[in-house]
């Protein structure tokens, strides 16, 4: 491949120790805070106080000068319970899903508790929230299985008690929000 001056380069030149990007494309860094006489002394280029001016500012994303963002102006839907919905901080209705099909990795016969259901992983994270957790009816089950938690879908109980085990309401239920009367 020739170079700028369409001499031909020479395979044995082409060595680690010699590569160098091209003569004025790359630039050192403006060292700023070097006194007043270099262009970018006292304030750094930063300008006088704010925002911009301190350590790990700087205007957020999204941020329109203190308007009222476009995200706010959106419409709302009312109810905590729709998945396209605001969160309505403790109102919001948290449960942690379990599908039918996801108890198939246990033996038959066996008594699946929500311990079990976390140290097989499929209840994460759930410790320190400590959600209820809902079996839903996604899927099949093949074995019968006594299966303990906090909820049931209606699905979810008929398709268990379809293949011979039994579903059991234990500990804390998921609430419903409190209605608007």
């Amino acid at each position: 491949m020739p170079t700028e001056d369409d001499t031909p380069i020479n395979p044995e030149d082409i060595v680690l120790d010699k590569l160098a990007p091209p003569a004025g494309s790359k630039r050192s860094r403006t060292r700023v805070g070097r006194g007043i006489g270099s262009g970018r002394g006292k304030t750094c280029g930063r300008g006088q106080k704010g925002l911009g001016s301190r350590s790990g500012g700087g205007v957020r994303e999204g941020y329109a000068g203190g308007q009222m963002p476009a995200h706010m102006q959106q419409g709302k839907l009312r109810g905590s319970n729709r998945k396209m919905s605001m969160p309505m901080g403790p109102f919001r209705t948290h449960t942690v899903p379990v599908n039918v099909s996801q108890l198939n990795v246990f033996d038959a016969g066996a008594v699946v508790e929500i311990a079990d259901l976390e140290a097989r992983g499929i209840v994460k994270n759930n410790a320190n929230r400590a959600y209820p957790v809902k079996i839903l009816a996604n899927g099949e089950l093949d074995r019968a299985l006594t299966v303990r938690a906090n909820a049931f879908s209606e699905g979810a109980k008929a398709k268990i008690e379809a293949a011979g085990g039994t579903a059991e309401v234990v500990g804390q239920q998921p609430q419903d929000p409190p209605s608007d009367n």
